[in-house]
């Protein structure tokens, strides 16, 4: 008898875990918060091992396809003007060979697991019944259903994980928000990644898409950790606040605000759990170990992890031994992954324009040839291709794994 598991999250990590659960024999279902898939978002990237994960998905082309096409990374000041560029190619830069915006991975990642995974939207959680043999599910609809296991692959705000391991303890605020939104592409727009100091506490962002728009991104320092719940209009006032007279793009921004239906602002946890699970019940992907936009890897995280948990549950019988050991192979991985430099990201912000001056003075020098020239020489001429985390193998014929 195929074992079941109840994965809550449709994002990255849910859909990967559910193909390499199903992989494996499993029989999985999906619970989503929204109505539907979201296809918006953001650039992403994926690095390390988690090429590997979807090379060995098959989805390696599809993935290149969709591809940006963003060539990098400029600096500029507010007159538009590159103080600083890092190519695609080149050290220090923050565009990656494989990006692609994360609604069209979550498109790409839902459309490879098999039609034996159901996916159910506009459902969430209210109840877990771990009596030892299987977990007990109720669902917001009234709905119930019986797991062998159930994950939280929810995200940061994760509600289901206070379910698994309890309230407080997990979320260490960085100190500052996040917006992403899409704004249509104009003429003066080009291929890169443009990032912009404001003197006004600001950092903005506008980058290429591979559908004819631009997404952008405001970010501002704030000692607001855990705010009320806010509308799109609420959302859309506090982004024109922090815009006005920031220069650079910032009108235009405020000004496309009006059109915008979709907008993420938040303040930025790292989700630091001591605990992964608990009996029949764990977290995967951000929900276990968010690390946050500032390290790049979040997106990795998720793919590497859930494949991980994929194979451990499959290799064990007892679903307890199968999240022990998850965690034992992945958490010193996704704890290094969570690092970040002294002082970010507080460093990334100005409050004067003599900062400002610093900031794009300290790019320029990073970007010149004979800094980039030096970086070479320790990175041995490998750049992102060498992978940190040592991939494991599992066998996924289901007729090699007996039901718990």
């Amino acid at each position: 008898m195929a074992r079941t598991a109840l994965i809550s999250g449709a994002g990255v990590s849910g859909p990967t875990l559910a193909y390499w659960l199903a992989k494996g024999g499993w029989h999985v279902t999906v619970v989503e918060r929204a109505e539907s898939l979201r296809l918006g978002g953001q650039n992403i990237d994926l690095t390390d091992a988690a090429r590997d994960v979807v090379e060995r998905m098959g989805l390696t082309g599809e993935i290149a396809a969709r591809h940006t096409g963003e060539r990098g990374l400029q600096f500029v000041d507010t007159r538009n003007e590159a103080t600083a560029e890092f190519p695609v190619e080149a050290e220090g830069s923050l565009t990656r060979e494989i990006e692609i915006l994360r609604g069209e991975l979550v498109d790409i990642l839902v459309g490879a697991t098999p039609d034996t995974v159901t996916y159910r939207f506009g459902t969430t959680i209210t109840g877990l019944d771990d009596d030892g043999e299987a977990v007990d599910v109720t669902f917001d609809d009234g709905s119930t259903g019986r797991f062998d296991v159930v994950i939280a692959a929810d995200g940061m705000n994760s509600d289901t994980r206070a379910r698994i391991i309890g309230e407080g303890g997990h979320e260490d605020y960085l100190g500052c928000w996040s917006s992403y939104f899409t704004v249509p592409r104009l003429e003066r727009d080009n291929g890169w990644w443009r990032w912009y100091t404001s003197p006004n506490g600001i950092v903005a962002f506008l980058r290429p898409d591979n559908q004819g728009m631009m997404r952008a991104s405001v970010n501002f320092l704030s000692d607001e950790s855990d705010p009320p719940h806010m509308t799109l209009a609420d959302k859309k006032e506090r982004l024109r606040t922090r815009l006005d007279g920031a220069g650079w793009e910032a009108d235009r921004l405020r000004e496309a605000l009006a059109d915008v239906d979709d907008i993420f602002l938040g303040p930025l946890h790292q989700i630091k759990a001591d605990r992964w699970s608990n009996g029949r019940c764990g977290l995967a992907g951000d929900a276990a170990h968010c690390p946050t936009p500032y390290t790049g890897m979040g997106t990795t995280l998720a793919v590497i992890g859930a494949y991980v948990l994929a194979g451990e549950l499959t290799r064990h019988d007892d679903p307890r031994a199968a999240f022990a050991a998850y965690e034992e192979r992945f958490k010193p991985f996704a704890t290094e992954a969570q690092k970040l430099p002294p002082g970010v990201p507080a460093l990334a912000y100005a409050q004067s324009r003599f900062k400002v001056r610093l900031i794009n003075l300290g790019a320029g020098v990073a970007a010149s040839a004979p800094v980039q020239a030096f970086a070479a020489l320790f990175d041995g001429g490998s750049g992102d291709d060498e992978n940190r985390f040592d991939l494991p193998e599992y066998d996924w014929s289901a007729s090699a794994h007996r039901a718990a």
